[in-house]
């Protein structure tokens, strides 16, 4: 059956003036059911050329499809198979919260159809060499099938993480598109984010109230009277930051896991009890924990028991705080020390210990 092509209709408007201006509407191609979005006057073409791996699809007598014109966040090309490819723009690449082995890359999809697939390619030194991101979401050196997807599989408006990269390092991404057959752009823009290098800060305060301070540090009871629990004068404060991926740890040790009189000989010797209802102990209590952002910080679970339930002190490390496994902005948290002596502990102004407290990051 053969095809009716109407001829191309063009408007035009004159005004008078000095400087006539010229208006051109253009009228596409259409019947009832379709309208011819895309074409091409030419001299020849087919898409018949093919073997068991490729295939080809050809026009001659107009401009190559190659790009013509581009900005930082698009590209202009010519000729009817530049507008058959998928529109590529580019993407978004950021950090936003001192990662050291991971940024964040968002897909621009613009007008492009849900299942447009998406290749992006990934560089420290301005392409000259360049690596691919997987499909999942590392960087390797190859471009395979499977790491063409979706917006939606890349994430979607909320993007996803590229793992595994190095710290203090600039990386460059640009991405290519494709929608079925001889829609495959070229390399679209480029976009840039830099990681930063590992961080850890740790810094401890003995106060009575929440204020800084310098060592010498020295932790106080007015008086431990036998049957009564009492409790330290000053909290012991610890601030921790950190943009470590799986978090931070604060642990705490004694040098002798009691509190030891060298002029009686005698101590009283640290456990996790309640000393309300214990003839004599010494613990630590976790009382109060903040940040500003990430963690959360919290109180291990021994030492959060409130009341006169203290966690023991040991001449080996546990953990009194941790974030839960997630980086760390301007974390503090505090603790005091609860004490009991019995009635036949006697009684000696030398009763000391000596603490020992470790943080650490999980990078």
């Amino acid at each position: 059956m053969l095809g009716q092509l109407k001829l191309l209709k063009l408007k035009f408007w004159l005004r008078q003036a000095t400087n006539i201006p010229l208006f051109f509407f253009l009228v596409l191609p259409a019947s009832t059911n379709y309208q011819l979005r895309d074409y091409g006057f030419g001299s020849g073409g087919g898409d018949d050329a093919q073997s068991a791996n490729y295939a080809t699809l050809q026009i001659s007598g107009e401009p190559g499809s190659f790009s013509l014109v581009a900005s930082a966040n698009n590209q202009f090309g010519s000729g009817l198979i530049f507008t058959n490819q998928a529109a590529v723009q580019a993407p978004t690449l950021a950090n936003d919260a001192n990662y050291y082995n991971k940024l964040k890359l968002t897909l621009v999809p613009g007008s492009d159809a849900s299942d447009t697939a998406y290749a992006i390619a990934i560089s420290t030194d301005d392409f000259a060499t360049t690596n691919y991101v997987q499909s999942d979401n590392t960087v390797g050196a190859t471009l395979g099938e499977e790491d063409w997807q979706t917006y939606a599989a890349w994430g979607g408006p909320s993007g996803f993480f590229v793992l595994g990269l190095a710290s203090n390092t600039t990386y460059k991404v640009k991405v290519k598109a494709r929608q079925g057959d001889f829609t495959e752009t070229g390399w679209g823009p480029t976009a840039s984010a830099a990681t930063v290098d590992p961080q850890f800060t740790l810094d401890i305060d003995v106060a009575a109230t929440d204020t800084e301070t310098s060592p010498p540090y020295l932790i106080t009871f007015t008086e431990i009277t036998p049957g009564t629990v009492a409790t330290s004068v000053e909290r012991v404060w610890v601030d921790i930051s950190t943009n470590a991926a799986s978090g931070a740890v604060v642990s705490i040790k004694g040098q002798n896991g009691a509190l030891t009189s060298t002029k009686t000989g005698e101590s009283l010797a640290s456990s996790t009890a309640d000393l309300a209802s214990v003839s004599s102990g010494f613990g630590l209590q976790g009382i109060s924990v903040t940040q500003a952002s990430g963690g959360p910080l919290a109180i291990k679970n021994a030492y959060n028991q409130g009341g006169d339930n203290v966690g023991q002190i040991a001449t080996a490390f546990a953990d009194v705080f941790d974030s839960g496994s997630a980086a760390l902005t301007a974390g503090r948290g505090s603790f005091v020390l609860k004490a009991k002596a019995s009635v036949i502990t006697a009684p000696a102004a030398d009763y000391t210990e000596s603490l020992v407290i470790s943080a650490f990051g999980i990078f």
